[in-house]
C-alpha cells in the first residue's frame, strides 16, 4: 500500500481518502513510517491507521526479513544492533537498506507500529492509557505520550475523546479488537481447513468461531477469531494481563495469513494450465499460518506418511501425554495448551501410536528449536531454514517445506507430495520431477500453488 502526503497541509493519506489535494503537492511513500520520519501526520478523515497494522516491504530479501521480525517485536525488546545481528549484517548496514528501501529506521518502523497499535486501543477499547502504554510494547507511559505529539501531534486522551462512537467494541467478556487485513479473504475455506486439522484440546472450530489456547509468559489465555466484515476479522482474547497485547495480536494475525495480500499471487497464477482454474475458483485464499510455529512442526511430522485423520488423533494423544490442562474451558471445546519446545524435548512418547522413529524425531525437533539449532523466527531464508530443518534427524524436505509454508514463506513447496502430485494431474500422477518442472512456473508463489491444490477436488480424489 502507498501512501499520499500533501506537502501543503502535511498530512498523510491512505489510497481510499476522498480528499482530493493538488496533485503537484502530493508526495507518496511506501508506509505510515516513511511518511512520519518526513514529518507528515495522520490523516484525520481516512484515519490510514486503521486500516492495517501489519508491517509490509518491497526490496531487498533482507529488508523484507528485517520487517517481518520487526513486527514480531523484536526492536520492542532488543536494539537495532540486536536485529542486526540476527540478520548477520551491521546495524549500520541495516539502517542504510532501511532508508533506501524504506524511507525509515528500523528504530522509526517500530515505534510507527507501536503508536498505530496504541490508537487503535484509544479507539476500539476501555483500557487505560496507562494499560494502552504496556500493552503497546511501550516502556513507560512516558514513552506512549511522546510518541503519540510525534506521530498524532496529540495526547492520548486527547485522541481517545476525539473517537467515534462506532469505534469502541463492547463484548461479554474478554477484549475485542478488530483485525483488519488488505485483498479478499476467503474465510470460510480456511476456517474449514482449520477445523479439518485441529488439534483436539488445544484448538476448536465450531459456530464459525476458531478458538485456541495460547501461552503468555508461563500463563493460559484463548484467543477467538471470526469474522467481522469484508476488510476485518474480530479477535477476542482472553489473556492473564494486557502487556505486550500487540505481540499476541500479531501472531493471532499470522494463523490466518492477514498480512499477506493475495492479489499478487492469484494475478501471477491464473494464467497457469494447472493452478489458473483453482485461482477462479477460490478467490482470495490465503495460506494458513500458525500460532505456534513448534506445534505445527510436530503436527507436520506426525502427519508423514499419514492421514488427516490419524494424525489428528495421534495428535491429541501427545497433548494428553506432554500438554498442561487447562480448567474451565470445556463449554469452549478446549482442556490443555500445547506443549513448549522444552517440555517437547523431555516428554515420554511411547505408545501414543507413532513409530518409534517418529517419536525421536519430534524429540529432536523440539530439542533443536529449544537450542537455537533451528530458528523458527523469520530470521533465515528459505533454504536456510529447509537446511537447518533437514540436519535434524527424522525431518526431510517434505516436512522442512510443509513448515516453512505455514511460517510464511511464500515459494515453499513439498514436490514429492503424493497429494500435490495427484491434484497436479488426477488422471496420472505426476513424478516429483514432473511436479518441481512445471512448478518453476509458480515461482515465487509456490506455496500459495501448493494449498491450491491441496483443497482441490483432484487432491480429494
Amino acid at each position: 500500500m502507498r501512501f499520499s502526503a500533501v506537502v501543503t497541509t502535511g498530512i498523510y493519506c491512505h489510497p481510499g481518502c476522498t480528499a482530493r489535494p493538488n496533485a503537484a503537492n502530493v508526495r507518496a511513500y511506501e508506509s505510515a513510517a516513511a511518511a512520519e520520519a518526513a514529518g507528515f501526520r495522520a490523516c484525520l478523515r481516512c484515519r490510514p491507521y486503521r486500516l492495517t497494522t501489519s508491517l509490509t516491504a518491497t526490496g531487498p530479501e533482507l529488508v523484507c526479513r528485517a520487517t517481518h521480525l520487526i513486527s514480531d517485536g523484536v526492536l520492542d525488546r532488543g536494539t537495532e544492533g540486536d536485529l542486526a545481528a540476527r540478520l548477520g549484517v551491521s546495524a549500520r548496514h541495516l539502517r542504510r537498506l532501511f532508508a533506501e528501501h524504506v524511507g525509515a529506521s528500523p528504530d522509526q518502523l517500530a515505534r510507527s507500529r507501536r503508536t498505530h497499535f496504541a490508537r487503535r486501543l484509544l479507539d476500539d477499547t476501555d483500557l487505560t492509557v496507562t494499560d494502552i502504554a504496556y500493552a503497546s510494547g511501550f516502556g513507560s507511559l512516558r514513552q506512549l505520550n511522546r510518541a503519540c505529539q510525534e506521530v498524532f501531534r496529540s495526547s492520548p486522551s486527547e485522541l481517545r475523546a476525539r473517537r467515534r462512537s462506532t469505534d469502541r467494541l463492547v463484548a461479554d467478556g474478554g477484549l475485542t479488537l478488530r483485525l483488519p487485513f488488505e485483498g479478499p479473504l476467503d474465510w470460510d475455506t480456511m476456517l474449514g481447513y482449520f477445523a479439518l486439522r485441529a488439534v483436539r484440546g488445544v484448538e476448536c472450530v465450531a459456530d464459525g468461531v476458531y478458538r485456541r489456547t495460547i501461552v503468555v509468559d508461563g500463563a493460559p489465555g484463548v484467543l477467538e477469531l471470526s469474522s467481522g466484515g469484508a476488510d476485518h476479522l474480530l479477535l477476542r482474547a482472553h489473556l492473564p494481563r494486557v502487556e505486550g497485547l500487540i505481540h499476541v495480536v500479531q501472531r493471532a494475525r499470522q494463523i490466518f495469513g492477514l498480512d499477506r495480500d493475495p492479489r499478487p499471487a492469484d494475478e501471477h497464477l491464473s494464467a497457469d494450465p494447472i493452478i489458473g482454474p483453482l485461482v477462479h475458483d477460490h478467490p482470495g485464499l490465503r495460506v494458513p499460518g500458525t500460532w505456534d510455529p513448534v506445534e505445527t512442526g510436530v503436527r507436520a511430522i506426525i502427519g508423514q506418511q499419514v492421514s488427516v485423520a490419524g494424525a489428528s488423533t495421534v495428535m491429541a494423544r501427545l497433548v494428553e501425554r506432554a500438554g498442561t490442562p487447562v480448567p474451565g474451558l470445556a463449554q469452549l471445546g478446549l482442556t490443555h495448551t500445547f506443549p513448549s519446545a522444552a517440555e517437547l524435548a523431555e516428554a515420554d512418547l511411547d505408545a501414543i501410536g507413532m513409530p518409534t522413529a517418529r517419536a525421536a524425531a519430534i524429540t529432536s525437533f523440539a530439542a533443536a528449536v529449544d537450542k537455537g539449532e533451528a530458528a523458527l523466527d523469520g530470521s533465515l531464508g528459505l533454504d536456510e531454514l529447509v537446511a537447518a530443518l533437514c540436519a535434524v534427524r527424522g525431518v526431510g524436505p517434505w516436512t522442512a517445506h510443509y513448515l516453512a509454508l505455514r511460517l510464511g514463506e511464500p515459494d515453499a513447496l513439498p514436490v514429492a507430495d503424493l497429494g500435490l502430485r495427484r491434484a497436479a494431474r488426477p488422471d496420472a500422477p505426476l513424478s516429483t520431477a514432473a511436479l518441481a518442472e512445471a512448478s518453476e512456473a509458480w515461482r515465487p508463489w509456490r506455496s500459495t500453488a501448493a494449498l491450491r491444490l491441496w483443497l482441490s477436488e483432484g487432491a480429494a480424489a
